[in-house]
């Protein structure tokens, strides 16, 4: 280690850019930043970065992320300038019913536990690497195996969610014996270690990805499914490989725009989304107004109405050019102008302030759409980690990985932590939906985005964390009323306007703003001014000296930049 284990934690709160470097990382964690920064100094590319940093991600912040997840990415390809779209999600095998291992009634698991699904993270970064590694696999593997053998420092973060959700994932006997070793989570400054991972990610390094997809691992994985009723067989490991898909792309100003397209859900929002604050004339507004707070709130909820189209195309049809039309989007803004209020509502406001709210669309969903649970709600593992990174030769990957969609629901495989999916199955409006059909992907809310300007990349942005929402406010922050990243990323941010008018937004809001905007009749709840839940975004920007870039870090969670200044 370069440096003693405790040095490595980093707390959430106000954090310093990383600027004018040639080549720039920004993750949630520091371990991942400085395993990214060892790659591209071996003379790694963007994409080796990416896998080494996920590979790493995995192993020292289990709270958020595994190797049975999921994958996303969007890559910039700089040889080529083209922009290519990964989607790695895990699938449902075919022909079995979802397999839920508990019953409904067990009080950890809530009243829609998970099912289990077939992992996508290694097939994932496997063709991540065939299609754009040039280091060998064993490099890209090689500081994840050094941090499975060391063990990482417990965090005040870490030792919180796992407090949080301990319910979850000590259900079973092998959760509990990964999480609580000794009877009892590590406390905060002690060091967390799986010798059963260590092992694993020395086969992941010997034998290759495929040593948890056919391998040793998958052979595992499919012996314990059986023994718990799960009849799935090695074929269902590979029967729904990784797709190399076009990006949704669509313009907004003098910008071109790339998010994940169908079945992804995040393209489809984000499009509409940012052509309704366009056309509601957000760009001529003061930032943080009223007006700005009503335009977004308006945007981001008929965003929310669209992603039932988000789609696996090879199984529905999927109105993408119908979706980014800037003609709908003028026609949906037209409509909101016309219904604004006509008098002051702040007496209906005080008049009903004791009345309960209305029940929104995101409450079946829980944390995909509230700012924080109560006793009363599900305490399921929700997570992910957003990686950014630009290589000296301006190769461009905005990644994710995540818990979500990985394996059995609370069982631990050789060291391998698991949650399942959160997919509903048929749901119009849920933001994990799967369509049991073979080879058929599911709908997700992955947020990797890349802003070009005269197909020049010049933003990327993504975020663990409500991405649905979170990632057209940094924009609009970044791209509307001009914020440099770091600002752009630490603005207020908040949720959809709910049935209720209702509009939940960290704790940064004026009296005049608030004033004004119950005018407008519309309520408003605020979180912390930091609030994790609104995502840790990783954020890297071209200078307007290029090709030197600038890379953000987000003060709501841990993370950290780094970048190469020659």
């Amino acid at each position: 280690m370069s440096k003693a284990l405790h040095e490595y934690v980093t707390n959430p709160g106000p954090k310093a850019p990383t600027t004018n470097v040639k080549a720039a990382v920004t993750t949630d964690n520091a371990i991942v930043t400085e395993a990214m920064v060892n790659i591209l100094r071996a003379g790694g590319n963007a994409a080796d970065a990416a896998i080494a940093g996920a590979l790493v991600q995995a192993v020292v912040e289990p709270y958020m992320t595994n190797h049975a997840g999921l994958v996303t990415c969007l890559f910039y390809e700089a040889k080529t300038g083209k922009v290519h779209q990964l989607d790695s999600l895990g699938a449902f095998p075919s022909g079995l019913a979802p397999f839920k291992p508990v019953p409904p009634s067990a009080g950890s698991y809530a009243t829609f536990p998970p099912s289990a699904i077939i992992p996508g993270f290694m097939p994932g970064l496997k063709a991540l690497h065939e299609k754009f590694g040039t280091l060998d696999w064993s490099t890209l593997c090689a500081d994840a195996v050094k941090w499975a053998d060391s063990g990482h420092v417990v965090s005040t973060f870490e030792y919180g969610v796992y407090i949080w959700c301990e319910k979850f994932i000590t259900y079973f006997p092998e959760g509990r014996d990964y999480y609580q070793p000794n009877g009892y989570f590590p406390n905060v400054g002690e060091i967390f270690r799986s010798e059963d991972l260590l092992r694993t990610m020395r086969g992941v390094s010997e034998q290759g990805p495929d040593y948890m997809i056919t391998g040793p691992w998958a052979e595992a994985f499919v012996e314990k499914a059986n023994k718990m009723g799960w009849p799935i067989s090695l074929s269902h490991m590979i029967e729904t490989p990784p797709r190399w898909l076009e990006p949704l792309r669509f313009d907004h100003f003098e910008n071109e725009i790339y998010c994940l397209g169908p079945p992804q859900a995040q393209g489809l929002f984000t499009a509409v989304a940012m052509g309704v604050t366009k056309h509601l004339g957000l760009r001529d507004m003061q930032v943080g107004s009223a007006d700005h707070l009503w335009a977004m709130a308006n945007g981001l909820r008929q965003g929310a109405r669209h992603w039932e189209y988000a789609q696996d195309d090879g199984i529905y049809g999927v109105p993408r050019d119908e979706i980014v039309d800037t003609e709908y989007h003028a026609h949906l803004a037209k409509m909101i102008l016309k219904s604004r209020p006509k008098v002051d509502l702040s007496e209906h406001i005080r008049l009903t302030a004791s009345v309960p709210p209305v029940s929104d669309i995101f409450a079946f969903f829980g944390s995909a759409g509230k700012p924080r649970a109560t006793d009363t709600e599900p305490k399921q593992p929700s997570g992910s980690c957003e990686i950014a990174c630009v290589d000296s030769e301006g190769n461009w990957i905005q990644f994710m990985d995540t818990l979500q969609g990985s394996g059995i629901p609370g069982m631990v495989v050789d060291g391998v932590p698991m949650v399942g999916s959160h997919a509903t199955f048929g749901a119009l409006q849920s933001v994990m939906d799967a369509t049991l059909a073979p080879t058929a992907k599911g709908r997700n809310i992955m947020g990797n985005c890349l802003v070009l300007r005269d197909d020049v990349p010049v933003l990327s942005a993504g975020s663990p964390g409500n991405i649905h929402c979170t990632l057209p406010q940094v924009l609009a922050y970044a791209l509307d009323f001009g914020l440099s990243p770091q600002q752009a990323v630490e603005a207020p941010r908040m949720f959809p306007m709910s049935e209720s008018r209702m509009i939940t937004i960290e704790d940064r809001v004026s009296d005049g703003t608030l004033a004004d905007l119950t005018k407008m009749g519309i309520r408003v709840s605020v979180t912390s001014q930091f609030d994790y839940h609104m995502g840790a975004f990783s954020v890297i920007a071209r200078d307007s000296n290029e090709p030197s870039y600038t890379a953000a870090v987000d003060p709501r969670r841990c993370g950290v930049a780094q970048g190469i200044t020659r």
